[in-house]
């Protein structure tokens, strides 16, 4: 039976994601490691994993540009590593959950958020900022947002947040983030 580039989609698909999820993890590992780490280590560590991180987002684009197939897949990803180059989102689980379209993760991170936030675990100023990261990858997954929700939002969402865009199916639209990053929207 011909797969007709099924199998090779899928095994490739998933490559790519076990990339991303090793350049989120490594992302992750580093802001757990941030303290034990001197600054220049840790500056240096950081720099690398965005680097690795740029070259996988160009290997996305070039994909994207030539096989039609795997737009919609790469995409996402393209979008998580945008955002986390352009440091819109300062969460590695947040963006690992986004790219994986998670979005029933990301709602039981969001009421993680609140649980550590209502116990004092949780400075005000990360509270908001993660709580931010989390509705707006909700949001650009297409979940409904409460009214509360929203205003949160609203009132939180700074401007580089505020111009992370969706990426959808539409001709281009990989072209759109690339865009957006090169003026610096990001």
């Amino acid at each position: 039976m011909v797969s007709r580039g099924e199998s090779e989609t899928h095994r490739l698909r998933q490559q790519m994601e076990e990339q991303l999820d090793r350049l989120m993890t490594q992302l992750a590992d580093l802001e757990e490691c941030k303290a034990e780490l001197d600054p220049e280590e840790y500056e240096d560590a950081r720099k690398d994993t965005l680097e690795q991180l740029n070259e996988f987002q160009s290997s996305l684009s070039r994909m994207t540009s030539g096989d039609m197939t795997l737009v919609d897949s790469f995409s996402a990803m393209q979008l998580a590593i945008q955002a986390a180059i352009s440091q819109a989102f300062k969460t590695p689980e947040v963006i690992q959950m986004f790219a994986k379209k998670q979005p029933d993760q990301l709602r039981e991170k969001l009421s993680q958020i609140e649980r550590d936030q209502k116990i004092g675990k949780l400075p005000l100023d990360v509270y908001e900022q993660q709580k931010v990261e989390v509705l707006s990858a909700l949001q650009k997954l297409g979940e409904t947002l409460s009214p509360t929700e929203m205003q949160f939002l609203d009132a939180h969402a700074s401007t580089v947040m505020k111009n992370f865009d969706v990426v959808t199916d539409e001709k281009g639209s990989d072209h759109k983030v690339l865009e957006m990053a090169r003026q610096g929207l990001w």
